[in-house]
């Protein structure tokens, strides 16, 4: 498996970020969809990683820099002001593709860029659902924990926040 740096260019990726928009919008309410469309995940401030077996694209993931949180004393990002707190996105393996463990080596490959960047915490969203509980459970099994909305997030009933310290 080739994991890389990915400009979002080739038509499998387009295909993957498709899959995984129109799952999110069967899965949830419109306003409670945080994927990222293609020029959302352009913008600067991301970075974007693809995992390939030849020509096969096998999943995809992101890495988004979150501004430093000052918030109140205890609130998630504000432990240490200026820390760099990153959002995993886009996380996803095409449907038949799932259980080869392509998510759980992009997962480990964004936690060691991270790390390299001197980032302090990685949180994400994720959907409550059922159908959820496979990456809840890939989330946990890297030692992420339930947690509070964070950066713009609010609680709401289709969402699950995690987080992990670096």
């Amino acid at each position: 498996m080739n994991i890389e740096i990915d400009d979002l260019t080739r038509p499998a990726i387009h295909a993957l970020l498709n899959e995984h928009l129109q799952s999110m919008y069967a899965l949830s309410p419109p306003e409670s969809v945080h994927a990222l469309d293609l020029a959302k995940l352009r913008q600067p401030g991301i970075t974007f990683w693809s995992a390939w077996e030849g020509p096969l694209l096998l999943g995809c993931g992101a890495l988004k820099l979150l501004e430093p949180q000052l918030g109140q004393p205890g609130q998630l990002g504000s432990e240490r002001q200026g820390e760099r707190h990153g959002e995993i996105k886009s996380m996803r393996t095409p449907a038949a593709l799932r259980r080869q463990g392509a998510g759980r080596a992009i997962l480990a490959h964004i936690i060691h860029f991270a790390r390299a960047q001197s980032y302090a915490r990685l949180s994400l969203e994720t959907g409550s659902q059922q159908a959820f509980q496979p990456a809840h459970m890939l989330y946990q099994s890297f030692g992420f924990t339930v947690c509070g909305p964070f950066g713009d997030y609010v609680e709401g009933p289709y969402s699950v926040f995690m987080t992990r310290r670096l």
